[in-house]
């Protein structure tokens, strides 16, 4: 895959980024320079960003509609088109708060279904309704096209975390921690093919659920819960073992997997055992540092061993918000501390942990809007690489 061929009419152009994640917290919007360079596409430039929480009514929609509740065709409907409204006034403050102009918009949506195993993927938030609010050209729907190609349509974060993060001497490891934790390695000296990344499972999506249901909090602040708990480690074990953790990559995963049911189980399990409250979130967050771990050991080390054996060093830069999660972060450096690997947050390159997600879908929306591929088929599992998303022109 030649990611640096770029038709002679490419121009830079600043593009507003859009995402709102498997958390349905709200809504990122990361406003970014992309040029042309001697060899492509040259590194996203993040100008501005800015983070708007859902209102709690459109959260409750969002995950109800997420968690499979009976919606009827008119209600879904309506809330594609209220979703559509909120991304166009995020947008329009933003701008105005950076005191940027954006020429594109670059639209992920919010997703209800994603289940790769049966080939179907959805993401709502009328795009025309953006287009015609701002009067830009938007591109949205991004996944299908990947997985109309035999992909996963997940993750498409490492076009981004390729241009940005690649090093000549050096593995990267990208971590992103959503309500879903993803990961991208980058051997040292490769090309864009070379690349491996997946998403490994949940990284706040169970823990914000037993924050819920225990404390009626939206998520656990900075950790604090979790650091007075204490793990409990069999229950961690007999977690692990969900058969999606085991399964080889390409693989991508969402609420169909690490919903309402997986916190069930986990929560009785640890009920079972007489946990107190913080001991069940403790347990929740330990979850997602072994999982993560797992996953590097079993399938992203071997990758980089085989494709740059003489790599000098493994890094790790964590982006999303599970980044400021003190404990979170705190169990993923010990543990990869122990395997050699250096842990730090996109911050130190430069780069806010929330809105990288989001600058890589200005970076997609860009590539779109100039005929070019998106997607990294050798992370999600595609034949081919292809142009990804629609177009709503809003001129």
């Amino acid at each position: 895959m030649d990611v640096a061929k770029t038709p002679s009419s490419a121009k830079a152009m600043i593009v507003a980024g859009v995402m709102s994640g498997t958390s349905a917290d709200g809504v990122d919007v990361a406003i970014c320079r992309v040029s042309v360079g001697r060899n492509g596409v040259a590194p996203v430039k993040v100008l501005g960003h800015s983070r708007f929480a859902y209102g709690k009514k459109l959260r409750a929609m969002v995950l109800a509609a997420a968690g499979g509740t009976k919606m009827s065709a008119a209600k879904l409907a309506q809330l594609s088109w209220k979703l559509g409204e909120e991304y166009a006034a995020c947008v329009e403050k933003a701008a105005k708060e950076h005191k940027l102009k954006p020429e594109l918009v670059a639209v992920h949506g919010q997703t209800i279904l994603h289940d790769a195993d049966e080939g179907m993927t959805w993401q709502i938030g009328e795009a025309a309704v953006i287009a015609e609010r701002l009067r830009l050209p938007v591109v949205s729907d991004f996944r299908p096209a990947d997985m109309a190609a035999g992909g996963q349509g997940a993750p498409l974060v490492p076009m981004l975390d390729w241009y940005l993060f690649r090093h000549e001497t050096k593995n990267r490891l990208l971590l992103n921690l959503g309500g879903i934790a993803n990961v991208t390695a980058l051997p040292a000296g490769g090309c864009v093919d070379d690349a491996m990344a997946f998403d490994t499972g949940p990284a706040n999506m169970v823990i914000d659920a037993v924050m819920q249901r225990l404390y009626k909090r939206e998520y656990d602040g900075s950790g604090r819960t979790a650091a007075r708990g204490k793990v409990l480690e069999d229950v961690v074990r007999k977690m692990r073992a969900t058969k999606y953790f085991n399964a080889k990559p390409p693989k991508s995963c969402g609420r169909e997997e690490f919903g309402e049911a997986f916190v069930d189980k986990l929560i009785a399990l640890c009920e079972k055992a007489d946990a107190e409250k913080e001991d069940i979130v403790a347990t929740a967050t330990a979850l997602t540092v072994e999982t993560i771990v797992d996953a590097y050991s079993k399938f992203c080390w071997p990758h980089l061993g085989q494709v740059a054996p003489g790599a000098k060093a493994t890094e790790m830069f964590v982006a999303g918000g599970g980044a400021k999660n003190k404990t979170l972060m705190r169990g993923l450096a010990e543990k990869f501390g122990a395997l050699g690997v250096k842990v730090a947050t996109t911050e130190s390159a430069g780069l806010a942990v929330e809105a990288k997600e989001a600058a890589a879908f200005a970076l997609l929306g860009w590539l779109t809007w100039h005929g070019l591929p998106g997607n990294v088929p050798s992370a999600t599992g595609a034949k081919r690489a292809v142009v990804l998303g629609k177009v709503s022109y809003g001129g």
